[in-house]
């Protein structure tokens, strides 16, 4: 089954390669979508996928990489859009 995700990830989580370390470990699990910075130094990410590969990405997001400080991570349902890789978005 597929499911589409987007997440918001609160914290020290930019100038840390949060975004590239995520476009990493997506690739690892499967998923699909983007990732991006935002102005209000948080990230934002679409993931979509099997429901246990999102699944695994939100508690990836939740630590993130080890020089990454998470605060919290809002996670909201979406539609899937049928992205087929996982991009930094600018």
């Amino acid at each position: 089954m597929s499911r589409a995700v987007t997440v918001t990830v609160t914290g020290r989580v930019q100038g840390v390669a949060f975004r590239w370390y995520a476009v990493q470990e997506a690739e690892r699990l499967g998923v699909c979508g983007w990732v991006r910075n935002e102005p209000d130094e948080s990230v934002a990410a679409h993931l979509e996928g099997a429901d246990e590969a999102v699944e695994a990405m939100v508690a990836w997001c939740r630590q993130g990489p080890s020089s990454a400080r998470v605060r919290h991570v809002a996670v909201t349902e979406a539609r899937p859009t049928g992205a087929d890789s996982f991009q930094i978005r600018y």
